[in-house]
């Protein structure tokens, strides 16, 4: 499906959490917000909301937080970045030659700088509505369906829906026959352990599980939405990688390079 195939805005929004202070990817996140660290010369943020778009789903409401100014200058200046330009000095005119943009909405919403995850999604409330909406970390990416995700999430009636993912390994590993190196995968997936990928699909019922500001949504929210049998997991064998530290940016701008992204699945 094309980017442009539908302008209108689906029901179904999605959530970003884009406030945080990234203090793992500290050798970046000094100057900018993790989400705007670049990719391919994009910020992840714009490959995550690329990912989402793909599927259809183009109403983003951004949670904003930490340096959230050059997140929403980015928004603002987007259509400028992206489009040839005609600059009459004298009329003091600007002319765009061509409009070829994402039909995207964003709502880009200030969260406060010291909210904590949950905080932020319950701040979020009055933009998301009383319909079903996802969410996700604004730096991790993934080769996954989302409409099979939705559709997995709305067969089983629970609350919350979070996709489960392999973390990788710490270490790398080496295959050998005797001294000899046979194969090396370095931090391959382990392939029997079960990790929150983010991308979640959510009630608004959820909101009831947050109790305010300092709530984190993962080590309060979600092991409350288990004690009350409200919370799901999908399985996702595919590919998966966060963004938390130098050597992160290094290999997904690697794998962008050399024409071997999985999560680049728009044309």
């Amino acid at each position: 499906m094309s980017e442009k195939d539908h302008i209108e805005f689906g029901p179904c929004k999605v959530a970003v959490l884009a406030g945080g202070f990234g203090t793992r990817l500290a050798e970046r996140t000094d100057e900018m917000p993790k989400p705007m660290v670049e990719v391919a010369g994009r910020p992840i943020l714009w490959h995550i909301l690329k990912i989402y778009s793909h599927h259809g789903f183009r109403d983003f409401v951004i949670a904003c937080g930490y340096k959230g100014d050059q997140i929403k200058r980015f928004f603002l200046e987007y259509r400028h970045r992206t489009c040839d330009l005609v600059i009459d000095f004298a009329s003091d005119r600007v002319e765009r030659l061509q409009n070829s943009i994402e039909p995207w909405r964003v709502a880009l919403i200030d969260t406060g700088s010291d909210t904590m995850t949950g905080g932020r999604i319950r701040r979020l409330a009055r933009h998301l509505g009383d319909s079903t909406f996802m969410l996700t970390y604004g730096d991790g990416v993934a080769d996954l369906d989302i409409r099979t995700l939705l559709d997995f999430h709305r067969s089983h009636g629970k609350l919350a829906t979070f996709t489960a993912v392999h973390p990788p390994e710490q270490f790398g590993r080496a295959k050998l026959d005797g001294s000899r190196v046979v194969s090396f995968a370095e931090k391959p997936q382990a392939p029997t352990q079960w990790i929150n990928g983010g991308f979640f699909v959510l009630e608004p019922g959820v909101h009831d599980f947050i109790d305010g500001d300092e709530t984190s949504f993962e080590l309060e929210t979600m092991p409350r939405l288990v004690k009350e049998q409200q919370l799901m997991a999908y399985p996702h064998e595919g590919f998966w990688h966060p963004m938390d530290t130098l050597r992160d940016v290094r290999n997904l701008n690697a794998m962008w390079n050399e024409n071997a992204a999985p999560w680049k699945l728009w044309s």
